[in-house]
Protein backbone atom coordinates (compact mmCIF):
# COMPACT_ATOMS: atom_id res chain seq x y z
CA UNK A 1 0.00 0.00 0.00
CA UNK A 2 0.88 3.58 -0.97
CA UNK A 3 1.80 6.10 1.69
CA UNK A 4 -1.10 8.86 1.16
CA UNK A 5 -0.21 12.09 1.74
CA UNK A 6 -3.30 13.38 0.52
CA UNK A 7 -6.34 12.47 0.40
CA UNK A 8 -9.52 13.66 -1.17
CA UNK A 9 -12.95 12.87 0.37
CA UNK A 10 -15.84 13.36 -1.80
CA UNK A 11 -19.43 13.82 -0.27
CA UNK A 12 -23.39 14.18 -0.92
CA UNK A 13 -23.89 14.36 2.70
CA UNK A 14 -25.91 11.16 2.32
CA UNK A 15 -25.89 7.89 3.94
CA UNK A 16 -23.61 6.21 1.62
CA UNK A 17 -20.97 9.27 1.95
CA UNK A 18 -21.31 9.16 6.19
CA UNK A 19 -20.39 5.55 5.29
CA UNK A 20 -17.56 5.96 3.10
CA UNK A 21 -16.13 8.90 5.22
CA UNK A 22 -15.63 6.52 8.42
CA UNK A 23 -12.90 4.53 6.01
CA UNK A 24 -11.46 7.96 4.36
CA UNK A 25 -10.79 9.43 7.99
CA UNK A 26 -9.33 5.62 9.04
CA UNK A 27 -6.84 5.95 6.38
CA UNK A 28 -6.36 9.50 6.92
CA UNK A 29 -5.03 9.01 10.30
CA UNK A 30 -3.64 5.75 9.51
CA UNK A 31 -0.94 8.17 7.24
CA UNK A 32 -0.94 10.95 9.59
CA UNK A 33 -2.39 12.62 5.47
CA UNK A 34 -4.24 15.81 4.82
CA UNK A 35 -8.11 15.25 4.10
CA UNK A 36 -9.52 17.27 1.79
CA UNK A 37 -13.84 17.19 1.97
CA UNK A 38 -15.57 18.15 -1.17
CA UNK A 39 -18.60 18.94 -2.25
CA UNK A 40 -19.99 19.39 -5.66
CA UNK A 41 -23.27 21.30 -5.86
CA UNK A 42 -24.65 19.90 -8.90
CA UNK A 43 -25.37 22.85 -11.67
CA UNK A 44 -29.17 23.52 -11.64
CA UNK A 45 -31.35 23.74 -14.32
CA UNK A 46 -31.32 27.34 -15.39
CA UNK A 47 -34.53 28.15 -15.27
CA UNK A 48 -34.40 31.99 -16.43
CA UNK A 49 -36.69 31.45 -19.65
CA UNK A 50 -39.52 30.06 -17.38
CA UNK A 51 -42.02 31.71 -15.00
CA UNK A 52 -40.87 31.09 -10.98
CA UNK A 53 -43.16 32.66 -8.85
CA UNK A 54 -41.20 34.52 -6.19
CA UNK A 55 -37.64 33.05 -6.73
CA UNK A 56 -34.57 35.16 -8.42
CA UNK A 57 -32.58 32.53 -9.92
CA UNK A 58 -28.95 34.16 -8.53
CA UNK A 59 -30.58 33.90 -5.15
CA UNK A 60 -31.41 30.76 -5.06
CA UNK A 61 -27.72 29.47 -6.16
CA UNK A 62 -26.72 31.84 -3.06
CA UNK A 63 -28.98 29.55 -1.12
CA UNK A 64 -28.14 26.40 -2.32
CA UNK A 65 -24.69 27.25 -1.63
CA UNK A 66 -25.15 28.52 1.74
CA UNK A 67 -27.13 25.35 2.75
CA UNK A 68 -24.34 23.26 1.66
CA UNK A 69 -21.44 25.49 3.79
CA UNK A 70 -23.58 24.49 6.90
CA UNK A 71 -24.28 20.87 6.14
CA UNK A 72 -20.26 20.94 5.56
CA UNK A 73 -19.56 22.35 8.79
CA UNK A 74 -22.10 20.30 10.52
CA UNK A 75 -20.80 16.91 9.29
CA UNK A 76 -17.04 18.38 10.23
CA UNK A 77 -17.98 18.87 13.49
CA UNK A 78 -19.86 16.39 14.17
CA UNK A 79 -17.68 13.43 12.71
CA UNK A 80 -13.51 15.41 13.03
CA UNK A 81 -13.05 16.15 16.44
CA UNK A 82 -9.46 16.80 16.82
CA UNK A 83 -7.62 15.93 13.47
CA UNK A 84 -6.18 19.89 12.60
CA UNK A 85 -4.95 18.86 8.71
CA UNK A 86 -8.77 19.01 6.92
CA UNK A 87 -9.85 21.31 4.42
CA UNK A 88 -13.07 21.75 3.10
CA UNK A 89 -14.22 22.47 -0.42
CA UNK A 90 -17.87 23.62 -1.55
CA UNK A 91 -17.95 23.98 -5.48
CA UNK A 92 -20.28 24.33 -8.32
CA UNK A 93 -20.49 22.20 -11.50
CA UNK A 94 -20.68 18.22 -12.77
CA UNK A 95 -19.83 16.50 -9.69
CA UNK A 96 -17.35 13.40 -11.01
CA UNK A 97 -15.45 16.55 -13.22
CA UNK A 98 -15.05 17.99 -10.39
CA UNK A 99 -13.68 15.56 -8.02
CA UNK A 100 -11.30 15.01 -10.69
CA UNK A 101 -10.29 18.14 -11.24
CA UNK A 102 -9.72 18.89 -7.49
CA UNK A 103 -8.01 15.58 -6.62
CA UNK A 104 -5.77 16.48 -9.57
CA UNK A 105 -5.17 20.38 -8.46
CA UNK A 106 -4.31 19.26 -4.94
CA UNK A 107 -1.85 16.71 -5.50
CA UNK A 108 -4.03 14.11 -4.39
CA UNK A 109 -3.12 10.52 -3.72
CA UNK A 110 -6.45 9.43 -3.25
CA UNK A 111 -10.23 9.78 -4.21
CA UNK A 112 -13.03 8.10 -1.63
CA UNK A 113 -16.12 8.34 -2.65
CA UNK A 114 -19.45 6.04 -1.46
CA UNK A 115 -21.34 5.23 -3.97
CA UNK A 116 -25.57 4.10 -3.59
CA UNK A 117 -25.38 0.60 -5.52
CA UNK A 118 -27.97 1.80 -7.86
CA UNK A 119 -28.82 -1.31 -10.58
CA UNK A 120 -30.93 -1.79 -13.57
CA UNK A 121 -33.07 0.86 -14.72
CA UNK A 122 -31.87 3.63 -11.88
CA UNK A 123 -28.51 3.31 -12.38
CA UNK A 124 -29.23 3.87 -16.45
CA UNK A 125 -31.46 6.85 -15.74
CA UNK A 126 -29.20 8.40 -13.16
CA UNK A 127 -25.68 6.97 -13.73
CA UNK A 128 -23.11 6.75 -10.80
CA UNK A 129 -20.74 9.75 -9.86
CA UNK A 130 -18.77 7.08 -8.63
CA UNK A 131 -18.17 5.07 -11.58
CA UNK A 132 -17.18 7.94 -13.74
CA UNK A 133 -14.55 9.12 -11.38
CA UNK A 134 -13.70 5.35 -11.47
CA UNK A 135 -13.52 5.41 -15.41
CA UNK A 136 -11.78 8.64 -16.02
CA UNK A 137 -9.40 9.50 -12.93
CA UNK A 138 -6.21 9.23 -13.50
CA UNK A 139 -5.72 9.31 -9.22
CA UNK A 140 -6.33 6.08 -7.51
CA UNK A 141 -10.21 6.03 -6.26
CA UNK A 142 -11.62 4.07 -3.37
CA UNK A 143 -15.05 3.62 -3.62
CA UNK A 144 -17.16 2.43 -0.48
CA UNK A 145 -20.74 0.31 -1.35
CA UNK A 146 -23.34 1.31 1.45
CA UNK A 147 -24.18 -1.88 3.34
CA UNK A 148 -27.96 -2.13 2.25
Amino acid sequence: MSDYRTILFATDFSESSDHAFEHAFALTRKFSARLLMLHVINEPVDLRGFYVPHISFDKLEEEIEAGAHKMMEHFCATHIKDYANVETFIVPGIPYDEIIRKAIETDSDLIVIGTHGRTGIDHMLFGSTAEKVVRKSTIPVLTIRTGD
